[in-house]
């Protein structure tokens, strides 16, 4: 415990060296928005703001190929296990490259340097005792002859009643469970009740760490850390930890390294996170470096960005494991976001209600900021927030073209214009003049406080804030009307905005990677005796000299056309329809009749010539069918679906020798065939054909 509190007053002196890992995307499909802002984006920021700071990073990340889900995925789409990860990793190394993304290394936990990594770390806690092992039973299913490991077993969740909760997790709730906790458990695989059967694990007993979970988290970063963090840590440790399996009995995965474990493997919530071990061992042996710099020096800050459903993996499970295999730094921060949302809906990947990182940067190629802004600008960072894609045109639109690029327009067309794109030297600074060079280079500081409290939407909304002060200072000058009376005021008037528009190419680079690096080209950084730094920016009163040549202006941000947008809207709604259509329950076929039971019913085409509300029923409209034999009332309880008006004249199916039924003290002589349709509305059973006759049979 003094090694720890000691470590943490060393890393609170402003460390150099940073370990910042991000949740490793589960290969079981592509990355959608959701993880994106939850995890990716921050994290990026906040590597790639460090490394301005000229911080020694590493930023580690990789695909989790091991667990229930990837063979369900495999067994649906008829491939093998391993060809599912393939696929999805390979897809999501490419987006995630595409997309601006700077991992210093992307791995996969199927890879040989992960099994042997996780293989030894789980033995040194093995021979070190820090196991039980447990003879306990599981759930399994007698016709598939297999054990139902977490997502292999769905029933009804003990916390809050979904009926859809997963053996592991229930989504619905959050809170995670162990198969044998489910409400009328069923499997997956053949749909069948499971049976208990007895088979040995080992476990990790939680309860040994209780009282240094609790100091670490609830006493030592209570501060420091999300409240959303904090309090879901809380309410795990207040419940009481206990023992919690890491070996599953399946047949993907890595195999469980010690004698009489045959048929197991790892736990995927025990292989999974050191993966981040292994990613950085891949990295550093690549780069000639020490891996254990990154993982076990007290002078390094370890920091794990995840979504807030990981939150008990990366906070109690994880540290716990660290701790008891004794060597490693424990994490300096967990900065966990909430969920994102889509159009008013949960963001689903079974089905299809996402927008995926592929198919956006196929849509809307070389605008892969402006989808880092919107998520950025709207982060679910303390609660859960709603993604719409009029939201991201109007940050677009509103923001990065009126604002950003309008402003950037705007000097580099004057400076082509006026100097023939040369810095001009500057005359007498006026009081404003010296007010905005203040005031910019504070900025630097100001975006830093932010990032370095984990608040990416306040550090963003500053950056924005830079070129609005750049945008107020031209409009408040007008160097377009100095020009003609006094070249000198104009001179230093440019000069100011060029000072600014530099100080945004730099300052813009964690949020907005391409921007920074096209607005860097056109300014002509590169051209500079030293580079622009962060710290530069505030320290510097010149970012760019007289006479230094920039060069052609370019539009940094496209406005994006309400078409555009409506194939978004229109392509989710497509996906929605698609996915109602395929999990869409169908009645199951009554038992079989014979002919003459068929033979029976007497069904007419009718015309509703009457129809009106049955007082005091919300359901019930009284109708009067012409029926071709005769005109007769029918109650039926269509009231919520149609209005009575509407119905009349309508074609429709009876079944006329029903018994009569007296509903509401009206009696009923038949019934409407009705149905319904792909949206779940009650429709009639239409007769078809035009000019068919009332009283006409249907046989």
């Amino acid at each position: 415990m003094c090694t720890f509190v000691l470590s943490k007053k060393i890393m609170d002196k402003n460390p150099n060296r940073y370990t910042i890992t991000a949740a490793l995307p589960y290969t079981n499909g592509p990355v959608h928005i959701g993880h994106l802002a939850g995890v990716y984006v921050p994290a990026d920021i906040y590597a790639r703001y460090q490394r301005l700071q000229n911080k020694d990073v590493a930023f580690i990340c990789g695909s989790d190929e091991h667990g229930v889900a990837i063979t369900l995925k495999a067994k649906k789409e008829g491939i093998t296990p391993q060809e599912v990860v393939d696929k999805y990793h390979s897809i999501i190394k490419k987006s995630f490259e595409d997309f601006g993304i700077s991992f210093d290394n992307y791995s996969r936990t199927s890879a040989e340097i992960h099994h042997k990594t996780a293989s030894e770390f789980f033995k040194k806690m093995h021979d070190a005792g820090q196991f039980i092992e447990e003879v306990t039973e599981q759930l399994f299913d007698e016709e598939t002859n297999q054990f139902l490991a977490d997502r292999f077993v769905v029933g009804t969740c003990p916390k809050c009643g979904h009926e859809e909760a997963y053996g592991d997790q229930c989504e619905n709730c959050g809170t995670s469970l162990n198969a044998t906790d489910l409400i009328n458990p069923r499997s997956v695989i053949s749909g069948k009740k499971p049976v208990l059967k007895e088979t040995k694990h080992w476990f990790l007993p939680l309860d040994r760490y209780e009282d240094f979970l609790r100091e670490w988290i609830l006493v030592d970063h209570k501060k420091d850390w999300k409240t959303n963090v904090v309090g879901q840590c809380k309410s795990w440790l207040d419940d009481g930890l206990r023992p919690r399996a890491v070996t599953r009995d399946l047949d993907w995965g890595i195999p469980v390294p010690v004698e009489g474990a045959e048929g197991k493997v790892l736990y995927v919530w025990f292989d999974a996170p050191i993966g981040y071990i292994s990613s950085t061992k891949e990295w550093a042996e690549r780069e000639s470096k020490k891996w254990e710099d990154y993982w076990k020096d007290e002078n390094t800050k370890l920091l794990h960005f995840i979504g807030k459903d990981n939150i008990v993996f990366h906070c109690i499970i994880f540290p716990a494991m660290l701790k008891a295999e004794g060597s490693y730094i424990l994490p300096d921060n967990v900065p966990a976001n909430e969920f994102l949302n889509l159009e008013g809906n949960k963001i689903s990947t079974s089905k299809n209600w996402a927008v995926w990182l592929h198919e956006y940067l196929e849509d809307f190629p070389d605008q892969q900021d402006v989808l880092r802004y919107a998520l950025t600008a709207n982060a679910p960072e303390t609660k859960d927030n709603d993604f719409t894609w009029a939201d991201f045109q109007a940050r677009n639109n509103s923001e990065l073209v009126a604002i950003f690029g309008n402003f950037i327009n705007r000097v580099m067309v004057l400076t082509d214009k006026y100097y023939e794109g040369i810095v001009p030297k500057p005359a007498t600074f006026s009081e404003i003049d010296e007010q905005v060079l203040s005031e910019l280079n504070a900025y630097p500081a100001v975006i830093a406080s932010s990032l370095e409290r984990y608040r990416f939407r306040e550090a963003q909304a500053e950056l924005m804030n830079v070129a609005r002060l750049g945008n107020k200072y031209l409009a408040d000058e007008e160097p377009w009307k100095t020009i003609k009376t006094d070249e000198e005021r104009t001179k230093t008037v440019m000069y100011v905005a060029l000072q600014i528009a530099s100080a945004l190419a730099v300052l813009c680079e964690p949020f907005l990677p391409f921007t920074s690096e096209k607005l860097k080209q056109m300014l002509g950084h590169a051209e500079l005796s030293e580079p622009l730094s962060w710290n530069g920016v505030s320290s510097k009163s010149e970012l760019l000299k007289p006479d230094h040549k920039i060069n052609k202006a370019e539009l940094l941000f496209s406005k994006i056309e309400d078409e555009q947008i409506q194939k978004q809207l229109d392509k989710l709604q497509t996906s929605k329809k698609m996915n109602e259509i395929a999990n869409k329950k169908v009645t199951p076929q009554k038992e079989t009749i014979q002919y003459d039971d068929f033979a029976k019913l007497d069904m007419r085409v009718g015309t509703i010539i009457e129809a009106e509300k049955m007082p005091k029923a919300d359901k019930l409209l009284v109708l009067k069918v012409d029926t071709g034999i005769d005109v007769r009332t029918i109650v039926s309880g269509i009231a919520e679906s149609f209005k009575a008006e509407e119905i009349i004249g309508k074609k429709v199916t009876v079944l006329v020798n029903l018994a009569p039924r007296a509903l509401r003290g009206v009696e009923s002589q038949g019934m409407i065939l009705m149905t319904e349709n792909a949206e779940g509305k009650l429709v009639f059973v239409n007769p078809g054909e035009e000019g068919i006759d009332n009283g006409a049979t249907i046989n």
